[in-house]
This record gives C-alpha cells, sequence and structure tokens, in this order.
C-alpha cells in the first residue's frame, strides 16, 4: 500500500494553490474577445454539425472557452469561495443562453435543415455520458492543478464536448422540435454537473485551502443541494442506458437462440424480430419446414436464452413465401417508383427547356406594337418596325446562335443617316433588352 500511494500520490507535482485558484477564476468571466471566441466556436459546431464534419466540431471544441465557469463553479463549492460561485454561475449562465441563440440563429438562416449522424448523437444521452464527463472533469482538474498539464486540456474539451449538444439544442429550437431541444440540452447538463463534481472532489483530494465560512452551515447546505442535484441528473440517464443495455442484450439473446435452436440444416432463417408489444419473437424461415414439435420445443428453450415472456412465431412455407413475395413486390415498387420519379423530372426539365424557346419567341409579338408606338414618335421617317428571333449559322464552324432582328419599314423615300442608324440600333438594344442586334431596313415602296 505505501507503494501504491507513492506512484499515486499527486501532492509532489502541485502547482502552485493560489496561482491555479486564480487562473481557474480569471477563465470564468466571458466578456470581450472571450465572448467573440464563444461565439465563433459556436458557429464553427454549428457548422460541423450541419455538414457532417468530426474535424470542425472537433476544432470548435478545442476553440469553446466554456469549459472556464463550469470548473470555476466546482473549485468554488470546494474552497468555499461563493463570491466565485456566484461569478462562475452567472457567467455560465449567459454563456449558454448566448451559445444557444448564436446556434438557432445560424439553423434558421442554413438552407441546410436535415439531422446528420453527428447531430442526432447529442439527442439521447446515456450513464456512459455521466462517466465521461466525470472522468473527464477529473482529469481537467488534475491538469490545471498540477505542474506536468501537457494535452490534457485540450483532450478534456474533446472529450467532455460541452459545445456540440447547444447547438443541437439550437437546431432543435430553429426547427421547432422539441425533443432534439431537450436531449441536448439534458447532454450540456449532464457535462456541466459532473464536471463541476469531478473538480469539487479533485479539489478536495489536492487539499486546496478552504475560505472561512459562517460556521459551515452554508457548505453544508450547497453540498446538499449539490448531492441532490447529481442524484436527479443521473436518474433520466440511467433509465436511457437501462433501455439500451436491455435492448443490446436482448438482440443479442435473440441471435444466439435462433443461430442455435432454428438455424438447422437446410432451413435458412431470413430474418427475425422481437416485437415487445406483442412480446413475440418472430422468425421467417425458409427451405426445409420446420415441425411443429419442434417449434414447440424451441419454444420451451427460449427460457434459456432470459426471453421467457416472449412467444415463438414461425413463418415459413407459403407464409413465408409471401412475406418474400411482398418484401420482393414493394422493392419492386421502390424501384419503379424510382424510375418514374427519374423520367418525370427529365420530362420536366424537357417541358421547362420548351418553356424559355417559347417565350423568348413569343416576347416581341408582345412588345412589337409598343415598340412601333414609341419609334414613330422619336424616328418621324419609321412607318412601321417587325420584330423577331433568328437562327443565324456560321458557315465556318456551323454554329448555331439565335439573334435577335429588327426590320425597320420607312416612309415614302426616306432616308437615314449613319448617326441616326446608330442611334435607331442603340434604342432598340436598350428597349427590347439584348446585347447584339440585327438592324434591316427597307423604304415604303419595297
Amino acid at each position: 500500500m505505501a507503494t501504491l500511494r507513492r506512484y499515486f500520490n499527486a501532492m509532489p507535482d502541485k502547482e502552485d494553490e493560489a496561482e491555479t485558484v486564480r487562473a481557474i477564476s480569471a477563465g470564468v468571466s466571458f466578456r470581450g474577445a472571450t465572448l467573440w471566441v464563444l461565439v465563433f466556436a459556436i458557429f464553427i459546431a454549428s457548422l460541423g454539425l450541419n455538414v457532417n464534419s468530426t474535424a470542425v466540431i472537433i476544432g470548435a471544441m478545442l476553440i469553446s472557452p466554456l469549459m472556464g465557469p463550469i470548473i470555476g463553479m466546482g473549485l468554488a463549492v470546494g474552497i468555499n469561495d461563493f463570491e466565485l460561485l456566484k461569478r462562475s454561475v452567472k457567467n455560465y449562465i449567459v454563456a449558454t443562453v448566448i451559445s444557444v441563440i448564436t446556434a438557432m440563429v445560424y439553423f434558421l438562416l442554413t438552407p441546410l435543415d436535415e439531422a446528420q449522424s453527428e447531430l442526432l448523437a447529442r439527442t439521447a444521452p446515456t450513464l456512459y455520458d455521466v462517466l465521461i464527463a466525470l472522468f473527464g472533469g477529473a482529469a481537467g482538474i488534475v491538469a490545471l492543478a498540477t505542474k506536468g498539464k501537457g494535452n490534457v486540456l485540450p483532450g478534456v474539451a474533446i472529450a467532455t464536448a460541452l459545445m456540440p449538444p447547444l447547438c443541437t439544442a439550437g437546431f432543435g429550437l430553429a426547427t421547432g422540435n422539441v425533443l432534439y431541444f431537450l436531449g441536448a440540452f439534458y447532454l450540456f447538463f449532464i457535462n456541466t454537473v459532473f464536471i463541476a463534481l469531478a473538480t469539487y472532489v479533485g479539489v478536495r483530494m489536492l487539499r486546496f485551502g478552504q475560505r472561512p465560512s459562517d460556521g459551515g452551515r452554508r457548505q453544508s447546505e450547497l453540498r446538499r443541494y449539490m448531492a441532490m442535484i447529481v442524484v436527479v441528473t443521473m436518474i433520466p440517464a440511467a433509465i436511457m442506458t437501462y433501455d439500451i443495455v436491455r435492448d443490446t442484450v436482448l438482440k443479442a439473446n435473440a441471435r444466439r437462440f435462433v443461430s442455435e435452436q432454428l438455424d438447422n440444416a437446410g432451413t435458412r432463417i431470413v430474418s427475425y424480430d422481437v416485437d415487445d408489444d406483442s412480446l413475440a419473437l418472430r422468425v421467417v424461415a425458409v427451405g426445409r419446414e420446420l415441425t411443429d414439435s419442434a417449434i414447440a420445443a424451441a419454444g420451451r428453450r427460449l427460457g434459456d436464452y432470459k426471453m421467457g415472456k416472449y412467444a415463438l412465431r414461425v413463418i415459413q412455407g407459403t407464409e413465408s413465401d409471401s412475406v418474400m413475395m411482398l418484401n420482393d413486390r414493394l422493392t419492386t415498387m421502390r424501384t419503379t417508383s424510382e424510375n418514374y420519379s427519374a423520367m418525370l423530372r427529365e420530362e420536366a426539365a424537357k417541358v421547362a427547356d420548351l418553356q424559355d424557346r417559347l417565350n423568348a419567341y413569343v416576347r416581341y409579338d408582345a412588345v412589337a406594337p409598343e415598340v412601333a408606338r414609341e419609334m414613330g414618335q422619336l424616328f418621324p421617317a419609321v412607318g412601321a418596325v417587325s420584330l423577331s428571333l433568328s437562327s443565324q449559322a456560321a458557315v465556318d464552324t456551323a454554329a448555331v446562335r439565335r439573334l435577335p432582328v429588327a426590320v425597320v419599314e420607312l416612309k415614302g423615300r426616306a432616308t437615314l443617316s449613319p448617326q441616326e442608324r446608330s442611334r435607331m440600333g442603340g434604342w432598340l438594344k436598350a428597349r427590347i433588352g439584348v446585347d447584339t442586334l440585327l438592324l434591316v431596313t427597307t423604304s415604303g415602296g419595297r
């Protein structure tokens, strides 16, 4: 035991206590540059969740200063510094509100509103997240309070992942998904509580000096409240963990039962699933049919696989053929539907292209009367105007382009000077809204 104590004794590596308290207290406040860094980190984390990029999310967690007030709360309780506790709680609330609002604003503006896997991973916390936060917080306070910090703090920031849950909560608010918001905010609260708890325990184990208090009454009340918060925080996570573990064990038992009891030579198990509503294990088998006695004997052995309350339901023969035919039919319908959708998209693109071409030709019919009336006022020599869209083909390359053509018929023997013709061409291009125009003038007798 003496040898173990020598190896695990962290007191010789303890940093100057006053310096540690000063450094943690300085990291509590969120003002000026620190607040801007927090906002930028939230935007980076939101982008990472939006595009499902793990590297971007990790970068945001390294930048985020959110750990400061959480460690400050644990330190304050550990050394009875109630002023530091008030500052830490206040700045924690400010940072949390600003973070959620920033993330919500981003997700309201972004065109990508689909929940990716990185985002969904922050909506269902379990007891394992409690342990991650607890051990991460313990590593963090040990690193802060001792001389050999190394790369511990960046690792703690990544492991505890304070930033992504807040961004996910903002996503839940932006999309109106209350479950996403509650699940993500609960994960963030778990991290907060257990990082602060680990900090408190670490401070006491490292024998930090305590500030004088009023007879220890406030300290005992604070510890009682902390214990209540820890217990209440753990209850939902424990329930979720129990459900996940139970489902995992149940699926493993079902897989083992099917493999050992039903998957015989000549009989192949296509699929199986556990239905909790009807308390039945449904198995679809093909090939050689299982006899009723074999099915009954296998059903009696369900208790050996901790599935005694479930009834065995084997679908085989014509039933399994019907199930497989239904699956094939659904697959065929899905494929056909996708093919029809692709055909409809292709036809819609063709119709849109034809409509654009038609609009290009018809628009000149609509504007020709107005153009003729305006030209009669601007150019008295003009008797009539014809507007159309022609196809021009190059002789050497055979390239075809559509070219607007304006045929202007002059009155009687009227003529246009080069300056008037140039002015007319410029006015027509501006009036019709084109860059190039072929202007043709004819006399009234032709």
